[in-house]
């Protein structure tokens, strides 16, 4: 890469850090939650915010679609939300997964996480692609089938993803109220250990690997990824500028081949590719129809 193209990519900045932050504090903006341990209970908590974000976090202004999709598929009726699935489906025609890579509080926090200046690990594409599968899975059974099927003797059935798995729970709810309140500390038990390993492995993994929990485990960033293909706001690549130096694959947090698919399901539109391309072949787009990957972007927001 020649010195004017190195030049170039130091000058391109992503604003996503300070978005995901202001993004953070936004959904989290309860302040007297944090300072007497309660939970907000105002009519905000009516709203589905557009990622997750726990119920329980003291700051929650709002409530997490995958919680109330499993709060309203696990009741007595066993029924589906119309509200909640047109809230994801709005959300992800608009953004699709620029949603996890702008605006999530727990992707934020692998994001950070993985600044940590250690040796990274590029996990192999014979066991990345396999794994990508999990949180579709998470989502058919975890999410839809076990709350839909799992009944108790009363009809109704616990929120399985919530309660056995999410780690934004765990990191924004249960430590902070268990930190808050001393009430609930015995109440904690293997349960509560379990989830505490959850979120130990995917923290951990963070730092070596990009966006991990994301990758493999989300079933709201699999939602949202059926989306990408023809969301409003879509990635674009002209071919006819790119050199193949693959700076933009190296980059990616999330190892989408973006020289193939640069709209591919997995991709978070974090910018991250489009801030080191030495030629600017790398634009975000809002389109309403499908951009050819050789023709000028429509609408471009660089």
């Amino acid at each position: 890469m020649s010195g004017v193209h190195r030049d170039r990519v130091k000058k391109r900045k992503s604003p996503c850090l300070w978005i995901q932050i202001a993004a953070a504090a936004l959904f989290n903006g309860y302040a007297a939650g944090f300072a007497k341990g309660g939970v907000f209970q105002g009519a905000g908590k009516y709203v589905c915010v557009p990622v997750l974000n726990c119920y329980s976090c003291p700051g929650a202004l709002g409530s997490c679609p995958i919680g109330a999709l499993q709060t309203v598929i696990g009741g007595s009726r066993h029924q589906i939300s119309f509200y909640v699935l047109g809230s994801i489906m709005l959300f992800g025609i608009l953004l699709g997964r620029l949603i996890c890579g702008f605006l999530c509080p727990f992707g934020l926090v692998q994001d950070l996480l993985h600044r940590i200046p250690v040796r990274k690990w590029r996990v192999p594409a014979r066991l990345d692609m396999p794994l990508r599968w999990l949180k579709y899975l998470v989502l058919a059974v975890l999410v839809i089938l076990l709350p839909m099927l799992a009944a108790n003797e009363l009809g109704t059935a616990p929120p399985f993803f919530c309660k056995y798995l999410c780690p934004a729970g765990t990191l924004e709810g249960g430590i902070p109220q268990l930190l808050l309140n001393e009430r609930l500390r015995p109440l904690a038990g293997l349960l509560f250990d379990w989830k505490l390993l959850v979120l130990a492995v995917i923290l951990i993994s963070s730092i070596k690997i990009g966006r991990p929990f994301c990758r493999y485990l989300c079933p709201l960033g699999a939602l949202y990824g059926l989306f990408n293909r023809f969301s409003l706001v879509r990635m674009h690549l002209d071919h006819g500028k790119c050199v193949s130096c693959h700076a933009c694959e190296r980059t990616c947090p999330m190892q989408v081949e973006t020289t193939k698919n640069i709209n591919s399901p997995e991709c978070i539109r974090c910018g991250r590719c489009k801030a080191v391309c030495p030629t600017g072949a790398i634009t975000t787009v809002v389109a309403m129809r499908d951009t050819p990957e050789e023709a000028p972007a429509t609408a471009d927001m660089k």
